[in-house]
């Protein structure tokens, strides 16, 4: 009698030679095997606007689901599984980590607790060869994109990590736009020994010797951070990569890290945007606040060390990160988008229950209609929130009666 568990170790088996067009379709097949009706695996795309369904040989093609207004984007946004209200339909969060990729669609006779468990453990499985898959099959990559990308945002997101990462100590979020044609701004969160890594980047330009010299950057910060190197070492590092390389670009930065045995956040800022400090649902302005150093490029630090500064956080807190592009934003009309409605907009997301990656998207899309869909830079965003022992982390994957919603569909 073949288990579940004989299921799940056949998908893997099978999963080592197949590409990322047979993905749904080996999917589709351990679903049936496991008494499923049927499967779709959807995608997010890269504004995280749409959820696109990836191809499945002899099956009907399923249609694009809008993010804001389906029970797939429901149960994307919220990353809690949805029901049809009969029963026959799920639609489960992929998840990798705590970074969100797409849904998988179930369908049976009857959805009960059980047969809900067995298809989470399978959207899990599907999450995990999606990624593993995508960094080596185009499908997986243009299945995420509604138009063509330039140049120097291609080369931009082949350095960018997956936009949200976290423990059960804390979380990093962020975002990206405008996602087909950034040029100078980038971003890096990554984990180690004893906590959170961040970088903000912002180049000046947007072209293509833009994108260059941010890739630079970010490459010249991994390199010396995975040699042992302090903050300082890397914005030097930095610096000296501009100067001898793009002598016409300056950059501002933001390089910090996070300690999350104690919450010490320690950071050097070279003509950026100070970083924000939100506590208890409100910002605590300009306690993040410090004199910068000079931009990046000029050569300068060889001579004059950068200062590091330090702030002890307490359970919960979050910091903001962001570039000059979202407060310098303007609507058609001539308003600036402004630092206050960043915080705001932030506060109401989080204040509604939003875990930090939703509270972005939906930020990043109130900040496109805010320009009319038209941003003239580059605008980073990212989110990370202190939450020792789990405090505030967001779960998944554990079904009961309860946790599965209803939703009409």
């Amino acid at each position: 009698m073949t288990t579940y568990e004989d299921v799940l170790a056949g998908l893997l088996a099978r999963s080592h030679l197949l590409s990322g067009r047979d993905l749904a379709g080996l999917v589709q097949d351990a679903g049936r095997r496991m008494g499923l009706r049927g499967t779709a695996l959807y995608v997010a795309d890269l504004q995280q606007i749409r959820l696109v369904a990836l191809p499945q040989l002899d099956a009907v093609a399923q249609p694009v689901l809008d993010a804001d207004s389906s029970p797939a984007g429901l149960a994307y946004r919220t990353q809690e599984v949805q029901r049809s209200r009969d029963g026959s339909t799920a639609w489960l969060p992929m998840i990798d980590g705590v970074e969100r990729l797409g849904v998988l669609m179930v369908t049976a006779p009857a959805l009960d607790v059980a047969v809900l468990g067995r298809a989470v453990g399978l959207a899990d499985a599907a999450a995990l060869l999606v990624v593993s898959k995508s960094s080596h099959s185009d499908l997986l990559v243009e299945a995420e994109r509604s138009r063509a990308m330039t140049v120097q945002a291609e080369l931009l997101w082949a350095f960018l990590p997956p936009r949200t990462i976290g423990t059960a100590d804390v979380t990093s979020s962020a975002v990206l736009e405008p996602a087909y044609d950034i040029g100078g701004d980038t971003f890096d969160h990554t984990l180690d020994d004893s906590g959170l890594h961040l970088t903000v980047i912002d180049s000046m330009g947007h072209d293509l010797a833009s994108g260059g010299a941010s890739a630079a950057g970010l490459a010249a910060c991994r390199a010396t951070r995975r040699s042992g190197g302090s903050l300082t070492d890397i914005v030097t590092s930095i610096d000296r990569i501009l100067d001898a390389w793009f002598t016409d670009r300056l950059m501002t930065a933001v390089v910090a890290h996070l300690d999350t045995s104690d919450g010490r956040l320690t950071w050097i800022n070279c003509g950026h945007p100070p970083p924000l400090l939100i506590r208890g649902g409100r910002v605590l302005p300009q306690v993040l606040a410090r004199e910068p150093d000079l931009p990046l490029g000029w050569g300068f630090l060889a001579d004059t060390p950068p200062t590091e500064h330090s702030e002890r956080l307490q359970p919960g807190d979050r910091i903001l990160l962001y570039s000059d592009g979202v407060t310098e934003a303007r609507s058609p009309g001539g308003d600036l988008y402004g630092e206050e409605r960043l915080a705001d907009n932030v506060i109401r997301a989080i204040a509604a229950g939003d875990p930090a990656p939703e509270a972005l998207r939906r930020l990043v899309q109130g900040l496109r209609q805010h320009q009319d869909h038209r941003l003239r830079d580059d605008a980073t965003i990212l989110l990370t929130e202190w939450h020792p022992g789990g405090l505030g982390a967001q779960t998944h994957g554990r079904i009961t009666e309860a946790s599965a919603r209803d939703v009409r569909g």
